[in-house]
């Protein structure tokens, strides 16, 4: 009796609190890591000298963030269906704007920011990450019935990324760029994409990316600096070199927390893109395994609540979810791969953890779309009615 059916249904919560804790874990030990990694940045260039600049003006991103993914909560996932044509358009929008002079910023020959005043810059790259993961789910459930077929089912979607791409090439934003390349596919193969046609587009793009690198000097110094980092370690490897240092220095348990030395200026972009450097310095081997168990945490219960979404027969649901978990495993992956000498130096930052508004902001709208999901499920398991 007290296994029946009807009182699991009653017993089980409107969510997943293991999935939550594992964000907010990344959040938090996000937060306290940027301030570690940026306090002498901060000393030098802030205006006072105040150790804490950056790590206030993370706190406040934060508070944005989560501020913006519970209003993301309270929009039921059929309404995102609707909107994801209109925010997909928006999203090409602000690419195009960033482009333009006087309106977006140019920061190391890349213009990829507009800046809001005191709020700092905003990205519409990071938000147009999520922005593809509506979009690519909706057109692959309206597609459903062509997913077989080259001219109706594949390329229209692929003469639109293409276009997306082509914006992020000329910012340049190579990064973000592979990222939603990867959403895209990832998000047609699961729903349905004909295997065959899956094979030759990655064929295809692997050619297009060596193509892009080949052409493109800057890129190919990358790739040179990252095969040998120790060539030239002044020079195309530093930032490599110094990386590697610090994963060398924190050994299994690392140095404590503030006694990184890399940070002092040695290692570039310390607290965004090489964050997991100065974590590796700092708390060592199991440090970087636990970031690491928390994205594979959040990855597999993203494609778990998509699998269940799917078995309840909603379809958009299930391939947001399922789009979500790639996003994350993709862009922290490389950003790891990247910190460790596993992939050429790129600019991405690691999710939910690295300095940065918009990612954040992204980041936390996006896993409030997933809890969003597992909500509908739980709701739908239960006999309810899902908003």
């Amino acid at each position: 009796m007290f296994d029946s059916p009807a009182l699991k249904r009653s017993a089980m919560t409107a969510y997943d609190p293991a999935l939550l804790w594992a964000v907010l874990a990344l959040l938090g030990l996000g937060l306290v890591m940027v301030y570690s990694a940026s306090i002498a940045v901060a000393e030098a260039k802030s205006a006072n000298g105040q150790a804490s600049f950056y790590l206030l003006r993370h706190a406040m991103y934060l508070v944005v963030a989560l501020s913006a993914a519970y209003a993301a909560f309270q929009v039921p996932t059929a309404l995102w269906q609707r909107l994801s044509p209109y925010l997909f358009l928006a999203g090409a929008v602000l690419l195009v704007l960033v482009l333009l002079p006087h309106v977006g910023k140019e920061v190391n020959g890349s213009r990829r920011w507009i800046p809001l005043g005191p709020l700092g810059n905003f990205q519409p790259s990071e938000l147009m990450k999520l922005f593809a993961i509506l979009y690519a789910a909706d057109y692959t459930v309206r597609k459903a019935a062509f997913m077989d077929n080259l001219r109706k089912g594949f390329l229209p979607m692929f003469l639109v990324m293409l276009g997306i791409g082509a914006l992020l090439l000329m910012e340049p934003d190579f990064g973000a760029f592979a990222v939603i390349v990867a959403i895209a596919l990832a998000i047609l193969f699961l729903g349905g994409l004909n295997w065959r046609l899956f094979a030759g587009l990655i064929v295809m793009l692997g050619a297009g990316f060596v193509a892009l690198i080949a052409l493109s000097p800057y890129r190919l110094q990358r790739v040179i600096g990252f095969m040998d980092p120790w060539a030239d370690p002044l020079g195309k490897g530093y930032q490599l070199s110094h990386s590697l240092i610090a994963f060398g220095r924190g050994e299994f348990t690392g140095v404590g927390l503030g006694d990184s030395v890399e940070k002092l200026f040695y290692l570039p972009e310390a607290y965004t893109d090489f964050l997991l450097a100065v974590i590796a310095e700092e708390l060592g081997f199991l440090g970087v395994m636990a970031v690491v168990g928390l994205f594979a945490w959040i990855t597999w219960r993203a494609f778990s609540i998509g699998w269940q979404a799917a078995l309840l027969g909603r379809n958009y649901a299930a391939l947001v979810a399922q789009g979500v978990g790639v996003w994350l495993g993709v862009q922290g992956f490389i950003n790891m791969g990247v910190n460790m000498g596993l992939l050429p130096t790129k600019g991405l930052t690691l999710p939910l953890m690295s300095y940065g508004g918009s990612g954040i902001v992204a980041n936390c709208i996006a896993l409030a779309i997933l809890v969003r999901v597992d909500f509908e499920n739980r709701l739908l398991m239960r006999g309810k009615k899902a908003l």
